[in-house]
């Protein structure tokens, strides 16, 4: 096909697209007709009516979500049947801090693979106007392409969960040894955690204020942390909860619990990151042997090649 059909076929194309979302924009425009009647039958008994009414805006945006907004549904629907992991997906959610459901992360992951899809479409548009012949290879490149896009959202779920996770183990020694001192200092667990919770934020004050806050609408101390070692997905803060949770119950004494696990925590960290160091010691190796070690050598033996040079000139 030549530039010309292309550019034709395109624009038909465009057009029609154009003209099905000016068509869908004007029925979602239309007023309901129970929008036009319910002021008129406001003091009427409820018996039979709708409980709640959704009102059509008129903005692009919800515009755009009813005229496709069902299609990415149903393909967020396929991505799940395909992929499955809705119990996985969900645990990762939780453990981000995330409120979304399962089915939502799906539709972003359908967002992400258009967005590949588009990228790619635009990239095999551009090589086919200058290299003719070549629409198998652009629509193998496309597919591949929204495949890279939804497993790309997956994989940032996952990022998004390490780096909330470091987040909270470098705020755990200092919340635990503001919690053992506030329980040395005579004030009982709930109250120490209160202190804590308004005198902090991180993430992990915001994961206490969650088990404060079911603390007060009457759940026991000790399944409100049990509940938070069961939800969080760090060994040490579930050994924290389950510490804190044992030791209300049993009354054992809870700020040498407390320092005994910020004491760990901080031993961890540096023991990770001595292996870190350890791992990275290669690395750590190439600015010298690639960077440095050339313009050393460059300077040391330039002038007695510049001196042979004269030499034998």
């Amino acid at each position: 096909m030549t530039p010309v059909t292309w550019g034709a076929t395109l624009g038909a194309v465009l057009a029609a697209g154009l003209l099905l979302v000016a068509a869908r924009i004007r029925v979602i425009r239309r007023p309901q007709l129970a929008l036009r009647v319910l002021p008129y039958v406001r003091d009427l008994p409820q018996v039979g009516r709708t409980p709640t009414l959704r009102v059509a805006s008129s903005s692009p945006t919800s515009a755009a979500a009813g005229v496709f907004g069902p299609l990415i549904r149903s393909a967020a629907d396929t991505v799940e049947r395909v992929l499955g992991g809705a119990t996985s997906v969900r645990r990762r959610l939780e453990r981000a801090n995330i409120d979304k459901t399962v089915h939502e992360f799906r539709v972003e992951q359908v967002l992400w693979g258009l967005v590949g899809f588009a990228v790619a479409a635009a990239y095999g548009v551009l090589r086919m106007l200058t290299a003719p012949g070549s629409a198998l290879s652009s629509l193998l490149v496309c597919a591949i392409a929204v495949v890279v896009g939804v497993l790309a959202r997956d994989t940032w779920l996952t990022s998004q969960v390490r780096s909330r996770e470091r987040r909270i183990l470098a705020e755990f020694p200092t919340v635990a040894e503001l919690l053992a001192l506030a329980v040395a200092a005579g004030e009982s667990p709930v109250a120490a955690l209160d202190r804590v919770v308004r005198r902090s934020g991180g993430e992990l004050s915001a994961e206490l204020g969650r088990v404060l806050a079911d603390i007060r609408t009457g759940e026991p101390v000790g399944t409100a942390f049990d509940r938070l070692a069961s939800v969080t997905g760090l060994p040490l803060v579930a050994r924290f909860a389950q510490g804190i949770a044992v030791a209300v119950e049993r009354g054992t004494p809870l700020s040498d619990v407390l320092h005994a696990q910020a004491a760990d925590v901080r031993e961890a960290g540096r023991r990770e990151l001595i292996e870190t160091a350890a791992r990275k010691e290669v690395f750590m190796m190439v600015p010298v042997v690639f960077l440095v070690l050339p313009i050393t050598v460059l300077f040391a033996f330039w002038p007695g090649v510049i001196g042979l040079h004269l030499t034998t000139t």
